[in-house]
């Protein structure tokens, strides 16, 4: 089965429902901050995270396919990418780019098939 950028893989443990606002956020090599908002949504599935001081008190907004582990009880989400490939995508602004179709492709683009991570696209 693919799975789109915008929906969480099967095997995350995500709950449909299941507030993940202030969750702590583990890249493969460590924190990076918190979830700000998030949305569950069929096919427009994804996490605002403030870094807080470790880029300079910025958000990301990572599609929810990054995401691979859920941890309920230690309020935990895993992604699967570094903090380095966190902090070299597309720059983020809540206000212009929340809901820009344009800033979507390019977050597609970067994370997906062809982007420098080769993540899976459908």
């Amino acid at each position: 089965m693919t799975e789109h950028v915008w929906s969480y893989k099967s095997t995350a443990g995500h709950l449909a429902g299941t507030d993940l606002t202030g969750y702590k956020v583990e890249a493969i090599d460590g924190g990076i901050g918190k979830v700000d908002k998030h949305s569950d949504e069929v096919d427009d599935a994804y996490l605002v995270v403030d870094t807080g001081v470790w880029i300079f008190g910025k958000e990301v907004l990572l599609p929810a396919s990054t995401v691979v582990r859920i941890d309920l009880d230690d309020r935990k989400v895993f992604v699967d990418r570094t903090k380095e490939q966190i902090k070299d995508a597309p720059e983020f602004h809540r206000e212009k780019h929340l809901d820009d179709p344009q800033y979507r492709q390019d977050l597609i683009t970067y994370y997906g098939i062809g982007g420098p991570f080769g993540g899976r696209l459908t």
